[in-house]
């Protein structure tokens, strides 16, 4: 990773490990209140690919019973455009993953990822005073992990969207 000090302030703005881990913690908090599980960790690497890039977010469904494979045959570039995004935004996952889980915001056991729910009142708070754009991306994560709860297996889901972990 490039240091902190020398991104560009849009990498600094929208990809800060801090907001991408809040959105990861969205989704794990949305699988939990769906399934009673955990997003595995294969599966937090769709999260920011979904949910950054305004278009796609704006593109999802309004609920979780229509299916990953529908959606994609009604937005048919969106495929191509998340696996490409997917691989671009590894490496921003990945620091996100390690920020949350070492401020304790996430965590992991047995390859899933946990919200920690001690968080949730002070995030709430900190949404309170956020950018309108921020709230939808957090309310579009959680219900990215809702939908991901819903559509099957892990592996089905990365084979739904063309990914392989």
């Amino acid at each position: 990773m490039i240091k902190w000090n020398h991104r560009s302030q849009e990498e600094r703005i929208l990809l800060n490990p801090s907001f991408c881990s809040i959105l990861l913690w969205h989704s794990a908090y949305g699988y939990l209140i769906e399934k009673k599980g955990a997003l595995s960790f294969e599966e937090s690497f769709l999260i920011l690919p979904f949910v950054l890039h305004r278009e796609t977010r704006e593109n999802l469904p309004r609920t979780i019973t229509t299916s990953i494979p529908v959606w994609l045959e009604k937005n048919s570039l969106a495929r191509s455009k998340i696996i490409s995004r997917a691989r671009l935004l590894v490496p921003f996952t990945k620091e996100a993953l390690l920020f949350g889980g070492l401020h304790g915001l996430i965590h992991f056991d047995d390859g899933k990822l946990y919200a920690n729910m001690e968080w949730k009142k002070n995030i709430n708070n900190m949404l309170k005073s956020a950018s309108d754009e921020v709230r939808e991306c957090t309310k579009r994560s959680e219900f990215t992990g809702r939908w991901f709860a819903q559509s099957g297996s892990t592996a089905t889901t990365l084979a739904i969207i063309g990914v392989r972990p």
